[in-house]
């Protein structure tokens, strides 16, 4: 489903700084992959190349087998849109408007009538159980709700795999086991999930495991 084949992410300046390096990997549908390493390792780096938001300078980075490097902005945000779903550390959440509505902003263009729209909207909420919070505005939800909130917004569309940026980062430990717990349920419905985490307890919930250390990437596991 992705393949990074020689990959690397330079960023200028004086010096220039090398983020990744000869990056080689492939998620195969279905996998749930941990992506682990210290704080500028090039985890980040990494998420931001399979998700199509940053380009590499060097190597190749297939999706579907469709090559991606000389796309044109709008056809990776095309690509994007319909393939990938994204959650972040910080949830991103519009604060003032409701839970219902943060997912249902995650279809406004999918072309797809409103009334359709509002049943996913309502039918993803429901699966990772905040159907009972959609008139709620984010600021009084629990960090694990909102954790939650975020991730149906990213399932909304039925994307083809989940890319997590540290997804437990701002969360209790009760929390953080109860996201984790619902990425297993969605493993289990056959979504693919790559998680991109500084916790070894949180890649250890992933079937497969790699190491990014200084911009290089090996499997552990």
């Amino acid at each position: 489903m992705l393949a990074l084949r020689g990959v690397g992410r330079t960023f200028p300046g004086t010096p220039p700084v090398e983020a990744l390096r000869d990056v080689d990997l492939v998620v195969h549908h279905g996998d749930y992959v941990g992506v682990v390493g210290p704080s500028g390792s090039g985890k980040s780096t990494l998420l931001h190349l399979l998700g199509l938001l940053d380009r590499p300078t060097a190597g190749d980075y297939l999706l579907d087998g469709t090559p991606t490097r000389d796309l044109s902005e709008a056809d990776r945000s095309a690509l994007r849109g319909g393939r990938i779903g994204f959650v972040f550390q910080s949830f991103h959440l519009l604060p003032h408007r409701s839970v219902l509505d943060n997912v249902l902003l995650a279809t406004l263009y999918s072309g797809v009538p409103r009334a359709e729209r509002r049943r996913r909207a309502l039918e993803a909420l429901e699966r990772v159980g905040m159907g009972h919070r959609l008139d709620f505005l984010p600021p009084v939800l629990s960090g694990g709700e909102r954790q939650r909130v975020a991730v149906a917004r990213a399932v909304v569309a039925a994307p083809r795999v989940l890319l997590a940026d540290e997804p437990t980062g701002n969360l209790d430990s009760a929390n953080s086991a109860g996201v984790l717990d619902l990425f297993d349920e969605l493993h289990r419905d056959g979504l693919t999930l790559v998680v991109i985490t500084h916790d070894p307890e949180v890649a250890a919930r992933a079937h497969r495991r790699v190491r990014i250390a200084d911009g290089t990437l090996r499997e552990v596991s």
